[in-house]
């Protein structure tokens, strides 16, 4: 009794020295630094934007339709119905920066158990996980989108939905492959002495050693569902109007493309940036915390 306390004890300790550090080791890394300055700066921008001096994303100027340039009293200008680009840009960033990281933190837990099932358990619970992964994985991610969404209707819970299930077999594959390389260590099996659950060792001892690289590709995935509300956006699938969309920003400003270019590539502009800003965080968290 005394050598398994001993030996929980070296292992907590160890797990402390280990973890403490890392978090401050992004810091370290100037991609990281980057990435998470484009990131918190749209944050700030969305939490901000109910305070900031910005006419109403769904208020139209009439007096602005005829002449869309920026100007004294909109910044970035107005779109064809005359309404303040620069407030539907940071409104419709409020409803970016909601909706994709819920759409990946509810596939990263249904994700993440369904990799630790069958990572653990193996035999017929993991062939039969692992060939409807296959199946999901099979089709193109923005195809699978599509469909839901033609047919089940644009709304944030069904972006969730759909999100949930395009993403969550990616998310298990790769919790599996975690899993098996863990479940034969040494700490593992004295868990099991210890006569631990099932759960036990699965929520203390197993997915505290996965964090990294879940939180890596959590990181890059909201990049990609981000890239993805766009898409529907763009294609007419994305959240109901009036609510401020960058991608429907972007299919507004089509007709008058040759005419006022800048009323498309603002909210592309948007968009590249806040991506752009996750992946070098990714990229940064990876750096900092090999091994």
């Amino acid at each position: 009794m005394a050598l398994q306390d001993n030996i929980a004890g070296i292992k907590a300790t160890a797990v402390k020295r280990a973890a403490r550090p890392s978090w401050m080791r992004i810091f370290h890394s100037k991609t990281a630094i980057v990435g998470l300055f484009l990131v918190v700066f749209w944050v700030a921008a969305a939490v901000l934007a109910p305070i900031l001096p910005l006419p109403s994303p769904t208020d139209s100027d009439a007096m602005a339709m005829g002449n869309p340039f920026p100007s004294a009293a909109h910044w970035l200008g107005t779109d064809i119905l005359g309404r303040d680009v620069l407030s539907r840009l940071i409104f419709g960033a409020r409803t970016v920066l909601f909706v994709a990281p819920l759409s990946v933190a509810v596939a990263m837990v249904v994700g993440i158990a369904m990799g630790m099932v069958a990572g653990y358990y193996g035999g017929w619970i993991d062939t039969l996980i692992s060939r409807f992964s296959d199946i999901i994985l099979a089709f193109p991610v923005l195809v699978i989108y599509v469909i839901l969404i033609a047919n089940i209707g644009p709304s944030v819970l069904n972006i969730v939905i759909a999100t949930t299930i395009a993403s969550s077999p990616g998310i298990g594959r790769i919790t599996r492959g975690l899993v098996l390389g863990l479940k034969e260590q040494e700490y593992i099996a004295a868990a099991k002495l210890r006569a631990e659950s099932t759960l036990y060792i699965m929520l203390i001892e197993l997915l505290p050693n996965c964090r990294s690289l879940l939180i890596v590709d959590a990181c890059l995935r909201i990049g990609y569902t981000i890239i993805t509300i766009g898409i529907l956006g763009f294609l007419g699938l994305g959240l109901p109007p009036p609510n401020p969309d960058w991608g429907g920003m972007v299919k507004e400003s089509v007709t008058v493309l040759n005419v006022w270019p800048l009323m498309s590539l603002i909210p592309s502009a948007a968009l590249v940036s806040l991506v752009l800003g996750f992946n070098l965080l990714a990229d940064g968290m990876r750096e900092a915390w090999k091994p």
